[in-house]
């Protein structure tokens, strides 16, 4: 039985000096504390941990299926994402194979979110050009879909050699590729992408108010009915939210503070204040965290997948690690009972390997009969 909707954290990488000792954790030390915080998360009775992917310092996520394989080694339950699988510049081929292994060793609980990345240099980097960024998103994950679902490949495209009877391995396990979210923030494209084929789409709406991110997602929304593969409000939608909570909301503004004021993010833009109010950040008690959250399913629909970013800003690991026995304790378990009493009947689950085997042996069922 899978959640009906799955709560969870995801992480940005960042290594940001600590603004109220001036401490900054090694490369090293971030990674273990990363790896320490998704293990935190399963103990806590969360469901889903995700990791970005980047190549460019201060960040250290630069090969997120090394490091969501090696936590898979030490959990049992916990659902392995990526919170941006770079589409643009990775080879699809490499990513197919990667995530594919993943899931193997996971038992099938990993899935993959697609994005475009928002660093200009890294197009370059692998031999690719920014000003390509949509086509190479649409091209690449074209064939992706295929590699996972053809076991033999013939393809020509723009921007890769052509493959000629290609066969990528290891295959899917039980024959069901890894769960795809598209994530992007600002362009139709990729919502339409998602719809097309009936993919989940992720708004990491972190930095956005909620007028521009319901935009967003109404649209892929109605293009997945349009497509074929449900009612708009089935549609699959994932979203992002920035929480710092503490027992009341003085001490947990006065805490977070510094870190807001000193971030690489947002430094030098809005007051803390202007961004609680224009975005989904929140920072004060459980019960604000969540009113707010149950605010995200009034505003945008029923939803599958919600994931908090928790440790960035040069938060110390301790203080990450009491944030998530607060989320685990006192906040998911709410958000769980008035989401799930409030969902229904016909908006889906949360997909996991398990709800997509059993669909594909009834799909599979229902050809036999007719």
């Amino acid at each position: 039985m899978g959640a009906v909707m799955q709560f969870g954290i995801f992480s940005v990488s960042d290594v940001t000096p600590d603004p109220t000792t001036g401490r900054t954790p090694t490369e090293g030390e971030r990674i273990k504390a990363m790896v320490r915080i998704a293990l935190k998360a399963e103990e806590v009775g969360l469901d889903a941990f995700a990791t970005g992917e980047h190549h460019n310092p201060p960040f250290v996520a630069s090969s997120p299926t090394t490091m969501l394989g090696y936590i898979a080694a030490q959990t049992e339950r916990l659902q392995l994402s990526t919170s941006t699988t770079l589409i643009t510049t990775n080879d699809p081929v490499k990513i197919a194979e990667d995530f594919a292994m993943l899931q193997h060793l996971a038992d099938g609980r990993a899935d993959v979110m697609m994005g475009r990345g928002n660093t200009g240099p890294v197009y370059p980097w692998f031999g690719y050009d920014i000003r390509e960024g949509v086509n190479l998103a649409l091209e690449h994950y074209n064939l992706l879909h295929r590699l996972w679902r053809e076991d033999v490949v013939d393809w020509q495209g723009k921007f890769r050699t052509p493959l000629q009877g290609f066969t990528s391995t290891p295959r899917p396990l039980d024959g069901v590729p890894p769960f795809v979210w598209h994530g992007s923030i600002r362009t139709p494209e990729i919502a339409e992408q998602a719809a097309f084929y009936g993919d989940g789409f992720f708004h990491n709406n972190i930095f956005w108010p909620a007028t521009h991110t319901r935009k967003l997602i109404s649209l892929y929304r109605r293009r997945y009915e349009h497509y074929g593969h449900g009612k708009a409000d089935q549609a699959i939608v994932g979203l992002g939210g920035q929480v710092f909570m503490r027992k009341n909301s003085q001490d947990a503004v006065k805490e977070f503070r510094p870190y807001f004021d000193n971030a690489p993010v947002y430094g030098g833009g809005p007051s803390l204040e202007e961004f609680t109010r224009e975005t989904p950040l929140t920072v004060g008690s459980p019960q604000e965290v969540i009113d707010r959250t149950l605010g995200f399913r009034e505003m945008f629909g029923d939803y599958q997948r919600q994931l908090f970013l928790m440790d960035h800003a040069g938060l110390p690991l301790k203080t990450v690690l009491e944030q998530l026995d607060i989320l685990g304790e006192e906040v998911v378990p709410v958000l769980r009972k008035e989401f799930a009493a409030k969902k229904p009947a016909h908006v889906p689950d949360a997909p996991t390997h398990a709800s997509r085997v059993a669909a594909k042996q009834a799909a599979g069922q229902q050809e036999e009969q007719e």
